[in-house]
């Protein structure tokens, strides 16, 4: 079987209001033939009858589903992925709501396991915000199914998005943590960082840590350690004035039982006069994909 492309980009301010900009943007993704797109920054989607949401479907050639507050939007090829239901309320403490929603890759079968697919984007300004959000996302890694016969099951999940915060460095090729101090902008460092408990500020990877623990794994930081290559950890924004060095702040996550399906990680480069970010592209074995959706007891 075909590889499975999934796609995650924080399009800077959905282009703006620029039309042709916003249009070349996700040209720029239909070229890559993705199945799954998860995009952040959706400003002005649900204006005028989500008038945006329809022409970014006709230019990808998927179907979206818009979050709360025109945040994050998913788009899916209905081909490959069947849907089965979202969670339009997503719980407290956002600022900028994540999609959510189940869907079941048809090529495993009507009685295969769906995923727990989410779009997210962590609070930009708060450390404290962005780890009670990174604690609710991880209720889509506990999200649970009850078969005809009555036998629960714990659904996959597959998360991405920009988490405005850092992974926990040590792998070899992964952007170094900024040094608070080199960062020029002072409102940013306060951004971008926490009192640990010693009374020092510190850079913030608490997001990574509480998905790390709740058993969602980076899929670069997998990759790049299990034959992969250090291009899974390149940066996702690049160094600027304000925001300090290269960082790899857009990162996607899958449950353990999925780890097994990815066969390639990489970041695509986007000029900066497009958008700040670049694309995460993570890339399944559509095989694997199936062998392991149409195992439901794997995790109870």
């Amino acid at each position: 079987m075909a590889k499975i492309t999934v796609l995650c980009w924080n399009f800077e301010k959905n282009g703006g209001g620029n039309l042709m900009l916003r249009h070349w943007a996700h040209e720029r993704l239909r070229a890559l033939k993705p199945h799954l797109v998860l995009r952040q920054e959706m400003w002005g989607a649900s204006a005028d009858g989500d008038q945006i949401m329809y022409e970014l479907e006709s230019t990808l050639g998927l179907r979206g589903w818009l979050g709360p507050k025109s945040s994050t939007a998913v788009f899916a090829d209905t081909r490959v992925f069947e849907s089965v239901r979202t969670w339009p309320d997503t719980g407290p403490m956002w600022v900028q709501p994540p999609t959510a929603l189940m869907l079941r890759f048809r090529a495993a079968g009507v009685e295969s396991m769906p995923l727990a697919v989410a779009s997210f984007h962590l609070n930009y300004s708060s450390s404290a915000n962005r780890l009670s959000e990174a604690e609710l996302l991880s209720t889509w890694a506990d999200k649970r199914q009850t078969t005809m016969d009555g036998e629960p099951y714990r659904l996959p999940a597959l998360l991405g998005g920009d988490t405005n915060s850092y992974p926990e460095p040590g792998l070899p090729g992964d952007p170094a943590l900024p040094e608070l101090d080199a960062i020029p902008d002072r409102p940013h460092r306060l951004h971008r960082s926490y009192i640990g408990a010693d009374g020092r500020r510190r850079m913030d990877t608490r997001p990574d840590q509480a998905l790390r623990t709740a058993g969602l794994e980076d899929v670069a930081r997998h990759w790049a350690t299990n034959g992969g290559t250090p291009a899974a950890l390149a940066p996702t924004v690049d160094a600027c004035a304000t925001h300090g060095p290269d960082a790899r702040v857009d990162r996607v996550y899958t449950t353990e039982d999925l780890l097994p399906a990815v066969d390639d990680v990489d970041v695509i480069p986007v000029p900066l006069e497009e958008s700040d970010h670049h694309i995460v592209r993570v890339r399944f074995d559509g095989d694997r994909l199936s062998d392991i959706l149409t195992r439901p007891f794997a995790r109870t």
